[in-house]
């Protein structure tokens, strides 16, 4: 069975994947469609994503550089922080987690550029996964982006903001569906 860090990376990879085929080739209009006045469109989903991206890549960066080298990889041991915070972006669960404001894009301008941005903090993360298989991934050292005085393990990061880009990629992936079946729903009616 592979790793924990090697499943994180093919996940990224198709994360990857996913927004290049279904978003790259959409018109700036759809990609700004918001299902409902609360709802984030594609854009906002992955500006959401390219916010926690701009802090946790860093600060993943500094621990893993910082991090002695080892041999012998354990498995992912979890804190009670990091259960929780996994089990809140787990694409699964269906709850609405209400987010900090400085991370909410609700209603930005945005551009093509966010999708792009998204993918260049994809390649980043994957390289940071190539570099976490050779260090203790339960050292405590990624501080929480809102609370910076608890810290999650390298492990726990890494697959917290793995599983929070699933969620939100689910997420803009259930928009484009809504607007495909608006559009068949527009040329049958």
């Amino acid at each position: 069975m592979p790793s924990t860090i090697t499943q994180l990376a093919q996940a990224t990879s198709r994360l990857q994947q996913i927004v290049t085929i279904e978003f790259s080739a959409l018109d700036l209009p759809l990609l700004n469609h918001k299902p409902g006045p609360d709802s984030w469109s594609i854009l906002e989903c992955l500006e959401h994503l390219n916010r926690y991206s701009r802090y946790y890549n860093p600060a993943l960066a500094k621990a893993i550089h910082r991090s002695p080298v080892t041999t012998d990889q354990q498995p992912i041991r979890y804190s009670w922080l990091g259960k929780k915070s996994l089990d809140v972006v787990r694409p699964g669960n269906g709850k609405k987690s209400k987010t900090i404001k400085h991370m909410n894009p609700h209603n930005s301008q945005l551009g093509p550029g966010a999708i792009q941005e998204f993918l260049r903090h994809q390649s980043e993360l994957l390289q940071l996964l190539d570099r976490a298989h050779s260090v203790d991934l339960n050292r405590r050292a990624i501080p929480i982006e809102f609370f910076r005085l608890l810290k999650l393990r390298i492990g726990e990061a890494l697959e917290f903001v793995v599983l929070h880009q699933e969620r939100h990629v689910q997420q803009a992936l259930r928009v484009k569906q809504q607007l495909q079946e608006q559009a068949s729903g527009s040329i049958i009616g």
